[in-house]
C-alpha cells in the first residue's frame, strides 16, 4: 500500500503541470470569443456579454478532456416581469420541467421582446400576448455571430484562423464554435440565457448535506439560476450552471475531491476512452459522481488522502455502471446513463479493471511503471455492486464503505461507521459468489 500512494501523487503532479498551460489557452481563446460576442451586443444590444467565467476556467483547468464549453449570453430582458408556463417533465425520470416564457399583456419595458424576429404572439390567453421563442432567438444570434466574424476577421480584431464558424448550426439548441488558441482548439457552444429567480428544490435541501459548505450553498441557493433552451419552443433550467458552482463550493473544502476527479478524468480520456477515440464517460459524468461521493463521504478524513479519495468516487461509478443508473444530482429520478447510447458493460469491465490495478493506468512513461500488486479484488464484486439495483437503502455510506473495504482502502476510525459497515456487510455475506 506505501508504494502505490506516491504514484497516485505522481499522477497528478504530472495533471497539474499542465494546468498552467490549459488556463492560458482557455484564455486566450475565450478573448478571442468574446471579441467577437462584443460585436454582436453592438449590432444587436438584446444580447449580452458576461465577461465572469472564472468558474468555467476553473473548470477546464480540473479537465483532460476535450468536451466543448457553454459560453451562456445572457438576454437583456426584465426576467422576474416574464410569465413562466411550465409544462411538467414528459416522463418519469426525465430531467427538469420545459416551460415557455410569455410576455404579460400592458408591461412596460419588454417591447423589444415583443418583435416578430424572436416572439410569437397569442390570443388564447389573458396573461399573455404572446412567448419569447428560443428558437427564433437562436436563429438571430447566429446571424449576428456571422456578421460579427465577418467583422472581426475583416478588421483584422481577431487573427487569422483564429476561429471556425463552420459548425454553426442552427437545428441546434446552441450555437458551436472552433476557437484556436495556439496548438489547442476548443470548442465553445454559445447558449442564450433567461436568468431570473427560479426554485430547484433539492439545491434547496442541499442545505442539509453535511458534505458542502454552508455558507457556499446558501448563497448558490440566493443567485439567480439560467434557462436555457430545451427545444425550438421551449426553454428549461440549466443545470450545468448550477452544478459548475456547486464543484466550486468543493474546491474550497480541506482534502482530495478535485484531484480525484481530475486523476479520473485523465484515466478515463487517456484509457476508458483511448485518448477520445471511442465514445465514453464525459466530465460531467465524473463530475456528478464527486458531487455524489461528497454526499455519500461527507467526513473530511475522507478526503485527507489521495489514493483513498480516488476510490470513493469509483466505489460510486463502479455502483452506477453494474446497476446502469448514474441519478442526476439535482433530479435524482434522472438517469443520466439511460439512452446514452454507451457500452455499459464494457464501460464497467474498463472501470473495474483500473479499480482492481489502478498502477498498470497511472502511467506517465513507460519508465514509471513499477511491479504491478496483485489485483485487489476477485469475482463477485459485481454482484455486491448490483444491490442499490433492488433495494434503495443501500444508497448509502455503510454499503460503500463496504466496497471501499473490499478495495483495502477503508481507512476510518470512527466506531459508529465501523458498526455501520459490519452490520450491512453481514446482510450482503449470504449473496451467492460474494467473497468474505
Amino acid at each position: 500500500m506505501a508504494v502505490q500512494v506516491p504514484l497516485w501523487h505522481h499522477y497528478l503532479q504530472a495533471i497539474r503541470s499542465r494546468g498552467a498551460p490549459r488556463a492560458q489557452d482557455h484564455q486566450l481563446a475565450e478573448n478571442v470569443l468574446l471579441t467577437v460576442l462584443e460585436y454582436v451586443h453592438a449590432r444587436d444590444p438584446r444580447f449580452l456579454v458576461d465577461y465572469s467565467h472564472d468558474l468555467e476556467a476553473f473548470q477546464f483547468a480540473l479537465r483532460s478532456s476535450e468536451d466543448p464549453l457553454d459560453m451562456e449570453m445572457p438576454l437583456w430582458v426584465d426576467a422576474e416581469a416574464l410569465l413562466i408556463e411550465e409544462l411538467g417533465a414528459t416522463e418519469i425520470g426525465d430531467g427538469p420541467a420545459s416551460c415557455r416564457l410569455g410576455v404579460p399583456r400592458e408591461v412596460a419595458g419588454l417591447e423589444r421582446w415583443m418583435t416578430d424576429d424572436v416572439f410569437s404572439a397569442s390570443e388564447d390567453s389573458a396573461k399573455y400576448c404572446g412567448h419569447i421563442v428560443p428558437g427564433k432567438v437562436l436563429h438571430v444570434l447566429k446571424d449576428l455571430l456571422v456578421a460579427a466574424i465577418v467583422h472581426c476577421k475583416h478588421h483584422s480584431l481577431i487573427t487569422p484562423g483564429s476561429l471556425n464558424a463552420a459548425s454553426l448550426r442552427e437545428e441546434e439548441l446552441c450555437l458551436s464554435l472552433l476557437v484556436s488558441s495556439g496548438w489547442r482548439t476548443i470548442r465553445f457552444n454559445i447558449v442564450p440565457v433567461v436568468r431570473r429567480k427560479h426554485r430547484v428544490p433539492a439545491l434547496e435541501g442541499a442545505q442539509l448535506i453535511p458534505g458542502f459548505p454552508e455558507g457556499s450553498l446558501k448563497r448558490i441557493i440566493s443567485q439567480e439560476v439560467a434557462l436555457v433552451p430545451a427545444s425550438a419552443q421551449h426553454w428549461r433550467v440549466s443545470t450545468d450552471y448550477l452544478l459548475t458552482r456547486l464543484l466550486g463550493a468543493l474546491g474550497s473544502l480541506q482534502g482530495h475531491r478535485l484531484d480525484s476527479l481530475s486523476i479520473l478524468d485523465r484515466v478515463n480520456h487517456e484509457s476508458w476512452r483511448d485518448g477520445g477515440q471511442r465514445p465514453g464517460l464525459n466530465f460531467g459524468h465524473l463530475k456528478t459522481v464527486l458531487l455524489w461521493a461528497s454526499v455519500l463521504f461527507p467526513a473530511p478524513e475522507d478526503w485527507v488522502e489521495l489514493q483513498g479519495s480516488g476510490y470513493r468516487l469509483l466505489v460510486v461509478l463502479l455502483c452506477c455502471l453494474a446497476t446502469r443508473n448514474l441519478p442526476h444530482f439535482l433530479y435524482p429520478q434522472w438517469n443520466l446513463l439511460q439512452d446514452s447510447g454507451l457500452d455499459l458493460n464494457a464501460l464497467y469491465q474498463r472501470v473495474e479493471r483500473f479499480a482492481s490495478q489502478p498502477e498498470a493506468f497511472l502511467r506517465i512513461h513507460v519508465t514509471h511503471l513499477g511491479r504491478s500488486p496483485p489485483p485487489r479484488i476477485g469475482n463477485g464484486i459485481k454482484a455486491l455492486l448490483q444491490l442499490p439495483a433492488s433495494d434503495p437503502t443501500y444508497w448509502a455510506t455503510a454499503y460503500f464503505d463496504v466496497l471501499l473495504d473490499k478495495f483495502q482502502v477503508f481507512n476510518i476510525q470512527d466506531k459508529d461507521r465501523i458498526s455501520a459497515m459490519q452490520s450491512i456487510f453481514q446482510k450482503t455475506k449470504a449473496l451467492g459468489g460474494e467473497e468474505s
